[in-house]
C-alpha cells in the first residue's frame, strides 16, 4: 500500500477490543473454530489453563502465547476463512460495536487522518474488521507460519510495549506527526502508544484507565456514548 499521500497528516491509532467493540475477538473466533471443528468443550479447557497460568504468575504476553498454540497446524487459510465467518455472523448483531468510538473513528476517516488498527488479537479476527471499517493500516500479533500453517508460536505478541514500537517505526516510515494525532484505548497496556500522541483518548470505565486520564489530563470517551471530555477542539 502506498501511504506517501498520508505524509506530515496526523493519524488516529485505535485498539480494537474494548475500545471499538464489545467483544474480546480473539476468545469469540476460538469459539468459533473449536465449534466448527467438532471440539467446543476444549474452549473452557482452555480458559481454564490461562486462568491457572495467571494465578501462577503468567503475564499477558505468556498467555498471549499460549492463546496461538492452540492453531498449531491448522492452515492459516482456514483459520481466515474462520474469521470471516465469524464477523459475518457477529457484527450485525446489537452494541457489537461501541457507537461513541465507532463515531470518532468515522469522524477522523472523514478529517482525511490516517486510520490505524492497533490490536494484540490477529489478522484473522481483524482483517475484516478493518475491511469493514476502511482502516488504512492493520498493526497486530503476527503468529509465526510455515508453509502456510499455522506452527502454534508467536515472537512478540501486539501488546504493551510492543504497540509503541510499531506505532513509532510507522510514524518514523511515513512522516506521521504525532504530536497532532490521536489514539484511543481501554486498558493500561493501551498506555505505551497513547502517550506518544498528542491526543490521547481512553474509552470506557475501567478504574485504573480513568484514574491515569485523570493524572495525565487526557480525554474519556464513555462506551455507553456520553462523551465525558471533548476531543473535538484538539482535531481542528
Amino acid at each position: 500500500m502506498n501511504l506517501t499521500r498520508y505524509a506530515t497528516r496526523a493519524a488516529a491509532f485505535f485498539d480494537v477490543d474494548g475500545t471499538l467493540l464489545n467483544a474480546t475477538t480473539m476468545f469469540e473466533l476460538l469459539t468459533h473454530h473449536l465449534t466448527a471443528r467438532g471440539r467446543p468443550g476444549e474452549y473452557s479447557l482452555f480458559r481454564k489453563r490461562l486462568d491457572d497460568m495467571a494465578r501462577a504468575g503468567a503475564d499477558r504476553t505468556q498467555r498471549c502465547r499460549a492463546y496461538y498454540e492452540m492453531y498449531e497446524g491448522v492452515p492459516v487459510s482456514s483459520v481466515a476463512e474462520e474469521g470471516a465467518q465469524w464477523f459475518a455472523g457477529r457484527a450485525g448483531r446489537p452494541r457489537f460495536f461501541i457507537e461513541s468510538a465507532l463515531a470518532e473513528f468515522r469522524s477522523h476517516a472523514a478529517a482525511g487522518h490516517l486510520m490505524v488498527l492497533v490490536s494484540g488479537s490477529f489478522a484473522a479476527c481483524l482483517n475484516p474488521i478493518a475491511e469493514h471499517l476502511g482502516a488504512d493500516v492493520l498493526l497486530c500479533s503476527r503468529p509465526e507460519v510455515r508453509a502456510g500453517v499455522f506452527t502454534g508460536a508467536i515472537d512478540t505478541p501486539m501488546i504493551g510495549a510492543a504497540k509503541a514500537d510499531a506505532v513509532r517505526r510507522l510514524a518514523d516510515e511515513h512522516r506521521l506527526d504525532l504530536e497532532q494525532s490521536f489514539a484511543y484505548g481501554d486498558h493500561i497496556s493501551d498506555v505505551p502508544y497513547m502517550e506518544m500522541v498528542g491526543h490521547p483518548v481512553v474509552v470506557g470505565s475501567d478504574a485504573e484507565m480513568i484514574g491515569h486520564a485523570a493524572e495525565c489530563g487526557w480525554s474519556r470517551l464513555a462506551a455507553g456514548g456520553e462523551q465525558m471530555c471533548s476531543t473535538e477542539r484538539a482535531r481542528q
